[in-house]
């Protein structure tokens, strides 16, 4: 998680490795509603950088913690600082005003905006002369050695970690293996919490169940940017079915929700409630057009669009059966449908390119026909699809290509929220993904069924 918020992010001043930054009341305010948040969970370890704000943010964490254990009986570990878990330093920035760096550093300043990767600054070397320093390169590197370091240790173990809006990103793009470049590509607010699931050591897969939760802090949604350009998208998966209750394969099957999948509709209802929607698309399969309009029950004056490029994958002559009968029917490759998804050919069905293609097709064009903002106000769409097809958004979205595609989870009713900040022809950014706490608590614990 990022820390709380701090005199410097109300200044909007860069902070970087400046430890001049303390925590609001706000921030304080928001890392007791961490732990508050995160008492059902039972912590190995409790990691923090060392700078004022992110290790009064984990202290304030770790005492409500410890308050709720009286209760729950949990043991809390100590708090262990480590300097991997530092900010991103930019050292010829720190103190200024974002305004004050854009005024005196104006190319500089779009190629961290545009091009964070590319950044390079002039700091004194050892020997009297000037050395590049490229920030984004640099922390990349601290987040490797911190997972390196770290993830040895704790094998099937829950961690938490408390730092910073730019190691953080860093530390989720490394985990998933995305390049310096997508440095800018997710969002990190201050108190949010991230849930990454690792089934090794840096380098074996990931899966992002989560990212960027800010419920708990009274935010559903994290806040638009001020002046955002472009438009949001929340894009949902579809309530449970029987079939996913039971692991079956459904893929282009027909499959309506079950009594508790149009629960979960409701539920994502109730949390979008508020949320002013200008447009709504579903695929038209039963599933997601049900429950996209069971959200829409709370904007009746929302007209539903049909795209029939978001229907799920073709799984072919899985579809209808258990994993059992898979492997009984095709020996070995329900195991390289998990370990090697881009390498299968679904038998008398799609393979992970096509609806690759398909999706980003479907996508690309969604974005180009939705209207610029209103003046003054943001334009949101709601997109309601299927798991595989949510999935294949999401990896086109930061450049990931088919083999990434377990990489980010998406629980029946989840809620992900992606904006536009510069216009629609530049790259988005995950605000949050995979939001489910309206279905009952932090972790996601909606059904683990077959697609």
């Amino acid at each position: 998680m990022r820390h709380g918020e701090s005199v410097y992010n109300v200044q909007r001043r860069v902070q970087g490795h400046c430890d001049e930054s303390v925590l609001t009341e706000v921030g304080r305010a928001g890392a007791c509603q961490v732990g508050g948040a995160l008492q059902d969970l039972q912590f190995a370890a409790i990691y923090s950088s060392p700078l004022k704000r992110a290790k009064e943010t984990a202290e304030l964490i770790r005492s409500t913690l410890i308050q709720n254990s009286l209760q729950n009986s949990h043991a809390i570990p100590d708090l262990q600082l480590t300097d991997n878990l530092k900010e991103i330093s930019l050292p010829l920035w720190e103190g200024l005003t974002f305004q004050e760096v854009e005024e005196r550093y104006p190319e500089d300043y779009l190629v961290w905006r545009d091009r964070p990767h590319e950044l390079s600054m002039d700091v004194p070397s050892e020997d009297g002369g000037i050395t590049p320093f490229y920030p984004v390169l640099a922390v990349y590197e601290q987040a490797r050695q911190f997972w390196q370091e770290v993830l040895l240790h704790h094998q099937n173990q829950t961690i938490l970690l408390v730092a910073h809006s730019g190691i953080n990103r860093c530390l989720i793009n490394a985990a998933i293996g995305l390049e310096s470049k997508h440095y800018q590509s997710i969002q990190q607010s201050n108190c949010a919490i991230s849930i990454l699931n690792f089934s090794g050591i840096l380098g074996d897969p990931v899966q992002i169940e989560s990212l960027n939760l800010t419920a708990h802090l009274g935010d559903l949604l994290p806040k638009p940017r001020p002046k955002q350009q472009g438009p949001r998208f929340l894009l949902v998966r579809h309530g449970e079915t029987d079939w996913n209750r039971e692991q079956r394969f459904q893929g282009q099957i027909d499959v309506p929700l079950n009594a508790q999948g149009r629960i979960q509709s409701e539920q994502a209802a109730a949390f979008l409630r508020d949320v002013t929607i200008d447009r709504a698309i579903t695929s038209p399969m039963l599933r997601p057009k049900e429950t996209a309009e069971i959200i829409l029950q709370k904007h009746p004056d929302v007209t539903l669009e049909l795209e029939n490029d978001l229907r799920e994958i073709s799984h072919g002559l899985w579809e209808g059966k258990l994993e059992s009968e898979i492997e009984q029917a095709y020996p070995g490759l329900l195991h390289q449908w998990k370990h090697a998804p881009e390498t299968v050919q679904m038998p008398e069905g799609e393979n992970l390119q096509q609806v690759w293609d398909r999706t980003k097709a479907a996508w690309d064009a969604i974005v180009a026909s939705t209207p610029p903002n209103p003046e003054g106000r943001l334009t949101t769409v709601l997109v309601v699809a299927h798991d595989a097809v949510n999935k294949a958004i999401l990896c086109l979205l930061v450049g990931c290509n088919p083999e990434s595609f377990w990489t980010f989870k998406q629980g029946n009713g989840g809620v992900t929220v992606i904006d536009y900040l510069q216009g629609i022809t530049e790259q988005p950014v995950i605000q949050a993904m995979n939001i489910t706490v309206h279905l009952g608590g932090v972790l996601d614990k909606t059904a683990a069924g077959a697609l």
